[in-house]
């Protein structure tokens, strides 16, 4: 998470003569930094896929076998291999189906139809669901690190604390059958299982409120003992120390002056929470039979699609590149503000 250094040398130019010819300098640098933390992004994100096509090539039987008929023959299934492809080497898929990306043809999938349709209406719903819990995530883990850093080793520091790492020790599906015992079987609050509407959307609100506590409650607990961590840090930094020492109120104090020196180390954590959270989500659709990508992938893995499970590995991964490049520019930009 270190790839935009803070640009000490270019700091915020103070208004004079060439002011501007100085503050374009200073763009084009963030420019061409951002620029290059995106290509190795990209990099990352191309040697993900060649491992995609590697992992599914590596299971038994292929997508002509799984998604063969019954009755059909062995020389029908070879004729189905031949026109999947299947026929050629990997690594010439691979490269036919990495050119044809940039141009946002995500390939055919073994029954014949675009992967792009495929995934057309359950990525948005996979999106909404994990930018809903990633949202709450933020709100939840800043307040409580917040509260625990207000009273540092009292007894809220301490529940907040213990709380926060057990959350964060229970699996994501063990929450989620949790909240299906408790807020459905026993209570009959909310329902069970998701309902799609005519549009492939969920068909209530209500819906999606056990999926996203199953996400949130897991990640909030890991980022509030980064929030709280990071607090603790600042809280020893001697621009703190003075503003204690001249009698701010507590609340302040975090908020002012301890809060945006965190920001950095808060980012940081909750952009490696996105990967969690869209990882997450395909379970937790599974178990909510919610409509996102969860149901396709599991589908696409069960007849050895190896467009569809690459398609929807590098929408998801393009997803948490640009949030990791969010973080990336906001830590370099408050640490080169600082200095």
């Amino acid at each position: 998470m270190a790839e935009l250094t803070p640009l000490a040398d270019t700091a915020e130019p103070a208004p004079g003569p060439g002011t501007a010819v100085r503050r374009i300098a200073y763009a084009g640098s963030w420019g061409l930094r951002a620029g290059a933390v995106l290509v190795r992004r990209a990099l990352l994100l191309a040697a993900m896929l060649a491992v995609v096509f590697l992992a599914v090539e590596l299971l038994p039987g292929d997508a002509a076998s799984a998604t063969s008929e019954r009755g059909d023959s062995a020389a029908d299934i070879a004729a189905r291999r031949e026109l999947l492809g299947l026929d050629r080497p990997l690594w010439e898929r691979f490269a036919d189906w990495m050119t044809a990306l940039p141009t946002g043809d995500l390939g055919t999938s073994a029954r014949g139809e675009k992967v792009a349709d495929l995934l057309r209406d359950p990525f948005p719903n996979t999106l909404m669901l994990a930018g809903t819990a990633f949202a709450l995530t933020a709100v939840a883990s800043i307040a409580l690190g917040c509260l625990a850093a207000a009273r540092p080793g009292r007894l809220t520091d301490r529940v907040i604390g213990h709380v926060a790492t057990s959350a964060f020790a229970v699996p994501d599906f063990v929450v989620a059958t949790g909240l299906i015992l408790t807020l459905s079987l026993w209570t009959g609050w909310l329902p069970a299982v998701t309902v799609s509407g005519p549009d492939g959307d969920p068909a209530n609100w209500k819906m999606l409120i056990m999926p996203v506590l199953a996400l949130t409650i897991p990640q909030t607990g890991w980022n509030t003992r980064i929030v709280r961590g990071a607090l603790a840090d600042q809280a020893a930094t001697p621009h703190v120390e003075a503003a204690r020492l001249d009698g701010l109120s507590t609340p302040r104090v975090l908020l002012r002056h301890a809060l945006p020196g965190a920001l950095p180390v808060i980012a940081t954590g909750l952009a490696t929470s996105t990967g969690m959270l869209l990882g997450g989500a395909v379970v937790v659709e599974t178990l909510f039979n919610y409509p996102g990508i969860g149901s396709v992938l599991a589908g696409a893995v069960a007849s050895r699609d190896t467009p569809l499970i690459a398609g929807a590995v590098a929408l998801a991964g393009a997803a948490i590149t640009l949030v990791l490049l969010a973080a990336d520019l906001i830590r370099a930009k408050t640490v080169g503000a600082q200095r």
